[in-house]
């Protein structure tokens, strides 16, 4: 994938799994329509949020190299956002959460690379890069928010998810893709709208992920700053949307504190939000992410942890007191008070310690699986990780030594010892046994004719959480979307659009100044008189050279068109308003 975009010293540091998302901008493909929607929105947004947006609005857009005038290049806002310690790339609209949340880990800013139809202006259920670059990017430029954002990646990515949290991921973006592409049906719309809410409302107990998806929902996408009397915008989705951040400054919307509490409020990605949370400053938001990362299997680890992974149905890992990691896909746990006794898992698994791989015992190793008791010897105060070289010796745990083991709980592993392996602290974390079985009960869980028992040494799981301790040790190079984001083929009628678009443009920026723009009006009135945003720039022109004549036949069009089109009439105002010189962009 490197061969696709830009590299620099950030972005170099991505692991491979991560760059799988990454596509290239391809920046020649934005028509001047893109670039014109680009234009009204961030004139509307600046004008209208430098009275209501966070004071790091609007220096971080000069800080982050993003113009109001032309969609922002990858590339050069990646030579700006270095200063700062952050990059960018462009993906393919939603990808899965944990990588979200994982690339913010290395401060990199994953960006929609898409723009939303003329059609969509306003809102947009899909991530695209008014959202991304105009509401993400300015924001980080302030060092407590950055430090925030990069630390929930480090914490969120680690989340546990439900296997149907992914059902449910693949459900919105297929309603994402199909919502903003044009020509959908409607029918395939409300379908698609109903699985989604089907899910929603038949998801069970809420996983992690889902939970710390909340806390990044109400902070980082709808997030306001100050106090509840007066509060500040700072949330992209409301940074970006020229529709509800308006709104969410009424009544109409309830202002709450924002603490723990909103981890347990759902949204829907699909409407306006019916109340948003306010924090004081930004340092509080990191405050209520430590308070929330303290519930975590990250965390607390114990027998929730297992289950949460075996509920997940995905590649986890456990970490044992001694520092030893189990990695692999969970699928089973023996407990007893409460406790888990035996852990096992399933296919391809690798052993770790501190983050890096075992010698010999990757996922070659352990392709079948890795079970293991969990807990004290019966019988026995002492943990065998806790024994010294003469309590080992004294208890037979010693090489070439036949042993029957008996785990408080009732797990018996018999078998002769081969060796063991010690962390830096010299604790033994591993025991390799020969003709070995392991039993509970009546239960076999290990027969000597399976070959060498490796035995996991530890006396809890302090520690569960998503994904490999080593990331080396899987292929996680296997993502594949069920939707790729439409893009149909353009009508003639369409590219006819684009070249009038393309005209004024040109015309704006002193590339062709020859360029007749009452020409230019006349055929888009006789070509096509439902469209609003190129008039509302002709109109600027003509108003900045104060042709009257011009402005007045702009003018009575665009009466027409809000007589034919009164969807659109308040935004054909509010692009006049600004350019009238009532606010000064």
């Amino acid at each position: 994938m490197s061969d696709t975009f830009e590299s620099n010293e950030i972005l170099s540091k991505l692991p491979k799994h991560l760059k799988q998302f990454i596509k290239p901008q391809n920046y020649a493909d934005y028509s001047a329509i893109d670039q014109a929607v680009w234009r009204y929105v961030m004139r509307k947004n600046v004008d209208f949020l430098s009275k209501v947006a966070h004071k790091s609005y609007l220096a971080g857009l000069k800080q982050t190299g993003i113009s109001i005038d032309s969609i922002p290049n990858m590339y050069g806002m990646n030579r700006i956002l270095k200063d700062i310690g952050w990059a960018a790339v462009a993906v393919d609209g939603f990808i899965p959460p944990n990588a979200f949340m994982e690339f913010q880990a290395y401060n990199v800013l994953v960006i929609a690379s898409d723009i939303r139809q003329l059609e969509h202006i306003e809102y947009t259920p899909a991530p695209d890069i008014i959202h991304e670059g105009a509401g993400h990017a300015p924001i980080i430029a302030n060092p407590e928010y950055a430090e925030y954002l990069r630390r929930f990646g480090e914490v969120g990515c680690k989340a546990i998810s439900s296997a149907k949290d992914y059902e449910l991921y693949e459900a919105v973006r297929h309603l994402s893709i199909i919502k903003e592409a044009p020509n959908t049906k409607k029918d395939d719309i409300i379908a698609a709208e109903k699985k989604v809410e089907h899910l929603q409302q038949h998801m069970g107990e809420p996983s992690e992920m889902a939970l710390i998806r909340n806390l990044h929902w109400w902070t980082v996408e709808y997030g306001l700053i100050g106090s509840l009397e007066n509060p500040k915008i700072y949330g992209a989705g409301l940074l970006s949307s020229i529709g509800e951040s308006a709104w969410c400054m009424t009544k109409e919307v309830e202002k709450l504190p924002y603490n723990i509490d909103a981890t347990f409020k759902d949204f829907d990605i699909t409407k306006p939000q019916p109340q948003l949370f306010v924090t004081p400053d930004f340092a509080h938001l990191s405050l209520v992410l430590e308070e929330f990362a303290n519930t975590m299997a990250l965390r607390c680890g114990g027998l929730s942890g297992v289950k949460k992974l075996i509920n997940s149905k995905a590649l986890g890992t456990v970490e044992l007191t001694t520092g030893l990691q189990i990695s692999g896909v969970f699928v089973d746990v023996i407990e007893s008070n409460g406790k888990p006794i035996y852990i096992q898992t399933t296919g391809k698994s690798a052993l770790s310690y501190r983050e890096k791989e075992l010698v010999g015992h990757g996922a070659d190793t352990h392709d079948k699986g890795f079970g293991s008791p969990i807990g004290k010897l019966k019988g026995i105060n002492i943990a065998i990780e806790d024994m010294s070289p003469r309590d080992l010796a004294a208890y037979n745990i010693y090489e070439e030594q036949n042993i029957t083991l008996q785990f408080e709980g009732g797990i018996k592993v018999s078998g002769e010892i081969i060796t063991g392996k010690r962390n830096l602290q010299g604790k033994i974390i591993l025991i390799s046994f020969k003709n070995c079985s392991v039993t509970h009960k009546d239960n076999i869980l290990f027969k000597p004719e399976w070959g060498t028992y490796d035995m996991a040494v530890g006396k809890e799981i302090i520690s569960a959480f998503s994904g490999p301790a080593d990331l080396n040790s899987f292929n996680l190079i296997n993502h594949v979307p069920s939707t790729k984001t439409i893009h149909i083929e353009k009508s003639d009628k369409r590219l006819e659009l684009e070249t009038f678009y393309q005209q004024v443009r040109d015309y704006r920026e002193h590339k062709n100044r020859t360029i007749s723009r009452t020409k230019v009006l006349e055929e888009l009135i006789e070509k096509h008189p439902n469209d609003w945003l190129l008039a509302v720039e002709l109109y600027e022109l003509a108003h900045d050279g104060n042709e009257t004549v011009l402005c007045e036949r702009i003018l009575n069009h665009l009466e027409t068109v809000k007589q034919n089109r009164p969807e659109v009439g308040q935004l054909i105002d509010d692009g006049l308003h600004i350019i009238q010189g009532k606010t000064k962009v």
